[in-house]
């Protein structure tokens, strides 16, 4: 008897040893995950700020959105659309975009448009949102 309870002891060590390096591990991937969407959200900041180009977040089947690329259009303002619904990349992009400018996403209007690094959201005046893309 006093064999086996030894075997268990070693076998709970052994086993605290092994659950405390898979909370190492992920405490690493965790702080990894982290330090690298920051470094996303700093590559996109960078490139916004770099940006010539309006960039309109939506979706084809939002009318606010399609009103936005025909008002762009007849503005003759270049603009890259993105369909957020279809495009899981730009969907990531814009809520980084977002969350960095501390604008909350739990009630937000599409379509967002970053016009050179300012963050404009469709959430009052449709009309006035429009003439701020001018």
């Amino acid at each position: 008897m006093g064999i086996i309870f030894k075997t268990n002891v070693f076998l709970q060590y052994e086993l605290l040893k092994k659950l405390q390096m898979n909370k190492l591990f992920f405490l690493i991937l965790f702080f990894f995950g982290i330090a690298q969407n920051e470094l996303i959200g700093q590559e996109i900041q960078k490139k916004t700020t770099e940006q010539k180009t309006i960039i309109v977040y939506g979706s084809d089947e939002c009318h606010h959105c399609i009103e936005t690329k025909a008002f762009l259009k007849e503005k003759k303002i270049d603009f890259i659309f993105y369909d957020i619904d279809k495009n899981p990349e730009a969907l990531k992009e814009v809520l980084i975009k977002l969350k960095n400018a501390n604008i909350s996403t739990s009630n937000l209007g599409i379509p967002v448009v970053d016009k050179y690094g300012v963050l404009y959201t469709n959430n009052g005046d449709f009309q006035e949102f429009l003439k701020k893309l001018e």
